[in-house]
């Protein structure tokens, strides 16, 4: 069994830098840039928020909005021609069933090194998709972290 090239990756991004960076080592496991998913998944929203209570918010202008900045945010880095999606739901097990929905052969997902008390208190979205996915997942170490 071969490592490379894989028919599909996942990589879900936050936006940072280091979710940039993990795009663009997916590029380098697959034959083709369509062969990467680039998921970006926003929490769901309170349903007595001021902004939904007043009608200025919804989820499907959020989802458009976030589409838009997704597509911003990747050519702002030099990438194109990936698939890009946008959900709505919890980040860890979202991106797990979304590689199940989509057979990806590996999910890409940068680390943002949070260590002791500080990772106890955010939780850990690459921890869960690693214990929820069906298919291997690389997690890339952050160089710039102790």
């Amino acid at each position: 069994m071969s490592w490379l090239p894989k028919k599909t990756v996942l990589v879900p991004t936050d936006f940072s830098e280091p979710s940039a960076e993990a795009v663009h080592t997916a590029l380098e496991l697959v034959e083709s840039g369509a062969d990467v998913h680039v998921l970006h998944v926003l929490q769901p929203i309170e349903h007595t928020a001021p902004e939904v209570l007043f009608g200025d918010l919804d989820d499907e202008t959020r989802t458009q909005k976030a589409a838009q900045f997704l597509t911003d945010f990747l050519e702002r880095h030099g990438i194109n021609g990936v698939t890009k999606t946008v959900r709505i739901g919890d980040p860890g097990m979202l991106v797990s069933e979304y590689a199940a929905e989509i057979k990806a052969d590996l999910i890409v997902i940068p680390s943002h090194g949070h260590h002791g008390l500080r990772r106890i208190l955010l939780g850990s979205v690459a921890e869960r998709i690693i214990r929820h996915a069906e298919c291997p997942t690389l997690v890339l170490r952050r160089m710039d972290r102790d």
